[in-house]
């Protein structure tokens, strides 16, 4: 059964030192400190060690194979964003990381997809290297839950999301910079709650900014399940209909209407919550995701799907049905 991985990372074995170019800035650089791994920091500062599964095509699709993956969907690793830098600087990290994503997908079509990454912080900027991203051969872009001080709903991004459904390009979600990071210096809550709480936030934005209702054929995929919101619809929704007042104010539509009109990854860790999220999304709508190769992702990418007592036609759905709808792809181009 064709399996296709929407959410995983991937860097240039050799970046670099942005820093020391323009001159400011925490920009990540690697260090190759011994054969297989590099410590990936930022500024002077460690930031995450790596793997050659990060960077190693070849690598990567050794793994794949082990665990029975066809195809993965390879993006930066959002710390590389860089919206905080000044555009021209951020364009040129953003051109880097997408010709190297571009060429792997060029030299291995049939086992990866790409998606690329813009300099959000200016939205004409960002167009012109979505743009660019078309024309190279990538499928999409990843995006942050948020740019520096504007939400996804900002009227700025706006054009973007436009250009997005112009060019037939997949948008993925993926939370960074996490609110109330400096409330959350110890046992890694930045990642086990902020993340959560990031994605909500970019739900949230796009749903109540009106985002959805005026882009019906934009396509968009939320890393880690959606984070909080699927568990806290109910409450969101609520809030819509006691305080229209503060929450409805750019958008009329219950936010409930808009579950089945974007996709989630699967990355939930957690039996009940996959099917949770898959009767209340509908399978048509949750794509195998793993955030490999880091370590809060699956450990055995796909297992926790092919553990579930779904039928055939819903299993598939999953491991690759969603994920080929989200991007616009047709199977056949991976067999």
């Amino acid at each position: 059964m064709l399996t296709i991985d929407i959410h995983t990372h991937i860097i240039p074995e050799h970046v670099p030192d942005f820093t020391k170019k323009f001159g400011y800035g925490d920009f990540i650089r690697l260090e190759h400190h011994k054969p297989c791994c590099a410590r990936m920091m930022k500024g002077d500062k460690f930031f995450r060690e790596i793997e050659d599964n990060c960077w190693s095509p070849k690598k990567r699709i050794d793994e794949c194979a082990h665990h029975h993956v066809n195809v993965q969907v390879l993006s930066t690793i959002p710390v590389m964003f860089s919206y905080w830098a000044k555009p021209k600087d951020c364009l040129e990290v953003s051109q880097f990381l997408n010709d190297h994503i571009a060429g792997i997908v060029a030299k291995y079509p049939k086992q990866f997809v790409g998606l690329g990454t813009i300099p959000l912080q200016d939205p004409v900027m960002a167009i012109k290297e979505l743009e660019r991203c078309k024309k190279i051969g990538l499928a999409g872009i990843q995006i942050g839950s948020h740019v520096n001080d504007w939400n996804l709903n900002a009227t700025e991004l706006f054009a973007v999301f436009e250009a997005c459904v112009k060019l037939d390009m997949a948008v993925f979600v993926h939370p960074w910079e996490m609110m109330g990071e400096q409330k959350m210096t110890k046992y890694w809550l930045p990642w086990l709650v902020g993340m959560p709480a990031e994605t909500s936030l970019a739900i949230c934005s796009m749903i109540f900014g009106g985002v959805f209702e005026r882009l019906p054929k934009l396509r968009v995929a939320f890393a880690h399940g959606g984070g909080s919101f699927p568990s806290t619809i109910g409450r969101i929704e609520h809030g819509f209909n006691c305080r229209p007042d503060l929450v409805a104010i750019d958008n009329k539509v219950n936010p409930r209407e808009y579950i089945g009109k974007f996709w989630l990854d699967s990355l939930v860790h957690d039996k009940p919550m996959l099917d949770y999220i898959v009767n209340m999304f509908g399978a048509d709508n949750i794509a195998l995701g793993t955030d490999y190769p880091f370590p809060l992702g699956e450990d055995r990418p796909g297992e926790l799907i092919r553990s579930m007592a779904y039928d055939e036609a819903t299993t598939e759905k999953l491991l690759s049905g969603a994920a080929l709808s989200w991007l616009n792809k047709k199977k056949e181009l991976f067999i």
